[in-house]
């Protein structure tokens, strides 16, 4: 986990074959001016390798987009590999059914469409913190 009472590290990656990465840059960009470091891996990452980085880095959290089987796996390697305190969060346009499913699953927590970046900081600063024992 980051250094208590250090700025929250945060990966933000884009797993699997879509390229689009404009949502991911813009997240990216409101962690860091919140004062958060944040590793973005870019695009077309497979949850190895985002789970990798995120131990390596010793990152807080994981933000992914919140769909698909690549989101599950990325928590589920997090659980193989000992690092289930690193919280996953996802956001994008999700069906709101499909948000009980990303949490059952296990991601942390799931921004709906249209959440602004001021409530992912706030739950960063917050919730994930707290919950990771930092």
């Amino acid at each position: 986990m980051g250094v208590a009472g250090g700025p929250i590290r945060v990966v933000v990656a884009k797993p699997g074959p879509d390229g689009h990465d404009r949502a991911a840059e813009s997240l990216a960009r409101a962690l860091r001016d919140a004062g958060m470091e944040v590793i973005y891996t870019g695009v077309h990452q497979t949850p190895e390798q985002i789970v990798g980085t995120a131990i390596q880095e010793d990152a807080d959290a994981i933000g992914l987009p919140a769909h698909g089987t690549l989101f599950a796996a990325v928590v589920d390697l997090l659980r193989e590999r000992d690092a289930a305190d690193i919280k996953v969060f996802g956001d994008g346009v999700v069906p709101e059914a499909d948000i009980a499913v990303l949490k059952e699953q296990g991601g942390a927590e799931i921004f709906a469409p249209g959440a602004s970046t001021a409530s992912i900081v706030e739950w960063l600063r917050g919730d994930a913190r707290e919950s990771a024992g930092a």
